[in-house]
């Protein structure tokens, strides 16, 4: 490898404690996501606004107290501030688990399906900021797609690890290890906050202690203001749009199939083994190449056509293939549209990266599940059938393929003027 393409010396250790951290937070989190997707089967798709609408209104709440942090601490105050909130929850989640059999299932079961698409929300966001923080553009180029690997391989341990765990420790055990994985990610991030002060980014020496300022409101404002971020809070949209598509029809998929919570929780924990190894074979070879050669449009552009390609498979191949598609198209997601997504934001300024990405990766993204498991329901009652959602879905993919195409060229064209 050339030298502009390998990890430089001084790299190494900010590369190893953030791919550690990234493997820390995926694993905490996919030790969750097998109890809270059997919980959705459950009750299928069509409870599926329900869900989404209360985790929306959390969102909501939750976020303006994000945006007091950013606007009153430095980086290395809040960031782990967050986690320690989340860490909190989840012990509190421990007592009510042991407690299920007594407690109303389906009341605990969206608590927690809330709790979970929330931590998925802030947690990783934030840590995706703080890694768009702590490096240049062309850095993001070379060290994303590893760092995200990292995440992919916790995406890949979190499932053996329920399905290793589930029937000796229970949920309730299975919280005490996410709990604890999320705080080790904690030291990394402090660890990770030294070695910034020590190399900072190039003419922005004291990024480490500066306070952003501003307010949740400022990132939807600036939002709506600036034409580049209108366009990710769109592009964000349609990747939802289809991701949120192929959920629903996962739901209705495994609630048929698989009649008993633990039959339903080892599909899922399997689907996830299946998503994430190709997820991490994606980051490993295709990712890495395109950005590193051509950026992120080619990658951007691949990702929706990846998804177009598989929902016309799906209107060929009819329910049978709904696994199928949500392994390669989750794997498409995460594998090649997510390391190019956020390495648009190394490229802005540093409230953009925080409250501007912070409200689109969690009040948009939100906003776009409950407002498309309504439609979805709405379309399902008015007598659409597969191949319909199919074509929806073929034209939100071809969209969000060609829009992430224009959008980071439009940041290419600016630099390059700059």
């Amino acid at each position: 490898m050339s030298k502009r393409s390998a990890i430089q010396s001084h790299e190494w250790f900010a590369v190893v404690v953030a791919f550690a951290g990234s493997f820390l937070i995926l694993t905490a989190y996919y030790v969750l996501r097998p109890v809270r997707d059997q919980l959705s089967a459950a009750v299928g798709s069509t409870a599926l606004p329900i869900f989404y609408g209360a985790t929306f209104v959390a969102t909501l709440a939750l976020a303006p107290l994000f945006g007091a942090l950013v606007a009153r601490y430095p980086r290395r105050r809040f960031v782990p501030f967050v986690y320690l909130f989340f860490i909190a929850c989840m012990i509190a989640f421990i007592p009510l688990f042991r407690m299920q059999e007594a407690l109303d299932a389906r009341l605990l079961g969206s608590a927690f399906f809330v709790y979970a698409s929330v931590f998925n929300l802030f947690v990783v966001s934030v840590f995706w900021s703080f890694m768009a923080d702590l490096f240049d553009a062309e850095q993001a180029r070379r060290l994303f797609p590893i760092i995200g690997v990292g995440a992919a391989v916790g995406a890949i341990a979190g499932p053996v690890l329920t399905k290793a765990f589930v029937f000796l420790i229970g949920v309730a055990g299975l919280l005490v290890i996410s709990a604890l994985l999320l705080g080790v990610a904690v030291l990394c991030l402090l660890a990770l906050s030294r070695w910034s002060c020590r190399h900072p980014v190039k003419g922005d020496d004291r990024r480490e202690q500066r306070i952003i300022g501003g307010s949740f409101l400022a990132g939807a404002a600036e939002t709506l203001k600036s034409p580049l971020m209108r366009r990710l809070a769109i592009l964000m949209l349609l990747g939802d749009a289809v991701g949120t598509v192929v959920y629903a029809l996962l739901v209705d998929y495994n609630g048929s199939v698989n009649l008993t919570p633990e039959t339903r929780a080892n599909f899922n924990a399997n689907l996830d083994l299946c998503t994430n190894l190709l997820q991490a074979a994606l980051q490993l070879t295709l990712t890495r190449s395109l950005m590193t050669k051509f950026g992120p449009a080619p990658a951007l552009s691949l990702d929706g056509a990846v998804k177009a390609a598989m929902f016309g498979a799906l209107a060929v191949f009819g329910t049978a293939f709904v696994p199928v598609l949500a392994a390669i198209t989750r794997a498409s997601a995460y594998g090649v549209f997510k390391p190019a997504f956020d390495s648009l934001y190394t490229q802005v300024d540093a409230e953009t990266r925080y409250k501007t990405k912070n409200f689109i990766d969690t009040a948009v993204w939100r906003f776009g599940d409950l407002a498309i498991t309504t439609s979805f329901n709405a379309l399902r009652a008015l007598g659409t059938t597969l191949p319909g959602f199919s074509a929806l879905a073929m034209l939100a993919a071809g969209g969000s393929g060609w829009l992430g195409w224009r959008a980071a060229r439009s940041i290419e064209v600016t630099r390059a003027k700059d």
